[in-house]
């Protein structure tokens, strides 16, 4: 079943008024694409403040505890997606990373994606409602709740993207894309149009934090092509991988 992945970061769902803009540009690319899935993050700064709220009652929290209190974080962004939906009559639904049969290792707060088993995702999609997964987040082999580090989400949005089928995965920034200089201090820098995915990696790992390493592997991996744009503006964005969309079998996920 093909479909699109949109994921917004943080700074995408930062506001409660920012719900209603993400709203209006995935009722926008229904009119390209017949499934739509959105990974969200939390909103910029919670999982910050949770992790300071923590280290105020335990100055070293067990990993466990942790997880399960930071991936709060994206089921307030996910269900208040969905309300912004519904409040445009449009028909949503949300779940968290392991009600979408993410399954990761049990390594708290640093898991890795072993499978994506989206069977409750599917029959929705079918029934042609929005689909709003919770970024960064899974459940082990084990049954616990697990984190996949700062980042997380990115991965989560690829691992999707390979299990369901889709066509590409596009991510939501504050940027217009990848650039030559940090355009948040060079207003000038150029956005470069299209990567490989080894150029992509190689300026990630020079410290770019536009999009995480994890991410670009598994796209690698599968071939899975990538859109780096902006959520603030309409404007060419970043291309990595190929350039053309191909329907696409689900395929098992792992990132190892």
């Amino acid at each position: 079943m093909a479909a699109l992945i949109m994921k917004f970061g943080g700074a995408a769902v930062e506001t409660a008024q920012q719900f209603d803009q993400i709203a209006s540009l995935i009722l926008k690319k229904e009119k390209e694409y017949a499934s739509i899935v959105a990974v969200v993050s939390a909103m910029g700064g919670m999982t910050d403040q949770l992790e300071t709220l923590a280290r105020q009652v335990h100055p070293n929290p067990p990993k466990r505890e942790m997880d399960m209190l930071v991936s709060v974080g994206e089921r307030v962004s996910i269900a208040l997606l969905a309300m912004a939906l519904a409040k445009r009559g449009r028909e949503a639904i949300s779940f968290t990373g392991s009600q979408s049969g993410i399954i990761t290792t049990n390594d708290h707060s640093d898991a890795r994606i072993l499978a994506v088993h989206p069977v409750r995702l599917i029959p929705h999609l079918r029934a042609k409602k929005v689909v709003i997964v919770a970024g960064f987040q899974g459940m082990s082999k084990e049954k616990e709740i697990t984190t996949l580090g700062r980042g997380g989400s990115d991965t989560t949005a690829v691992a999707l993207g390979v299990a369901l089928g889709a066509d590409l995965v596009e991510y939501y920034k504050d940027v217009p894309g990848i650039c030559t200089l940090d355009p948040k201090r060079v207003p000038t820098a150029r956005v470069l149009p299209f990567l490989t995915y080894e150029e992509a990696l190689t300026i990630v790992a020079q410290g770019a934090k536009i999009l995480h390493g994890r991410a670009v592997r598994l796209a690698a991996k599968y071939q899975l092509p990538l859109y780096i744009r902006s959520f603030k503006e309409e404007r060419e964005g970043t291309w990595i991988g190929e350039r053309a969309k191909r329907e696409r079998q689900g395929q098992e996920v792992c990132e190892d």
